[in-house]
């Protein structure tokens, strides 16, 4: 697998090996053993989550407050997003900065966000399939929300009329977000 650091730092592009021949093709979607190696990381993963979203969909921003933050490994198994991570980690150099970018069943791109982080994503094509790995058990009372479109981060989504859910779209804004990372 290939790995690339991206401007902020713990986030990762993860690029798996692919093989292909005449009948198709073949690729490792995760290997422990190999990510280890590969990223100095060994995260624990202990659910798998997938969805299944329409074009121009928005969904996020999300996280998990401790004591059930998350890593993620996230991926698109069919179709395409707009893939975003949220630094909310305020000793860092790169806090309220995003990392975005396109994830698709094509070019099989994974991202690795780590916890500290809120994440969204906004889908490209229709009947999209969004999978990811979290390090912790979902926890409705330690789920948390920012506002997709909050001017303080300043995301360019680069969309008009995005499809949200109620939670989504009443989401508090970062100025009323209290920060669990502080």
């Amino acid at each position: 697998m290939q790995v690339e650091k991206t401007d902020i730092e713990g986030v990762l592009i993860i690029t798996p090996k692919q093989f292909s021949d005449h009948r198709g093709s073949f690729f490792e979607a995760y290997n422990h053993l190999r990510f280890t190696e590969a990223t100095g990381l060994s995260p624990q993963w202990l659910q798998d989550n997938e969805s299944r979203s329409l074009i121009n969909v928005v969904r996020g921003l999300h996280l998990q407050i401790p004591p059930f933050d998350q890593e993620k490994l996230v991926r698109v198994t069919r179709g395409a997003v707009y893939d975003v991570a949220v630094d909310l980690r305020p000793s860092s150099t790169t806090f309220k900065k995003y990392f975005g970018i396109l994830l698709s069943a094509e070019n099989r791109k994974q991202l690795y966000i780590p916890k500290g982080f809120a994440h969204g994503f906004k889908v490209l094509e229709d009947d999209t399939i969004f999978s990811y790995k979290c390090s912790n058990v979902f926890s409705s009372e330690h789920e948390r929300s920012i506002l997709w479109n909050d001017r303080d981060l300043s995301i360019d989504w680069e969309i008009e009329n995005a499809v949200l859910s109620e939670k989504d779209n009443s989401a508090p804004s970062f100025a009323d977000f209290k920060n669990p990372f502080e």
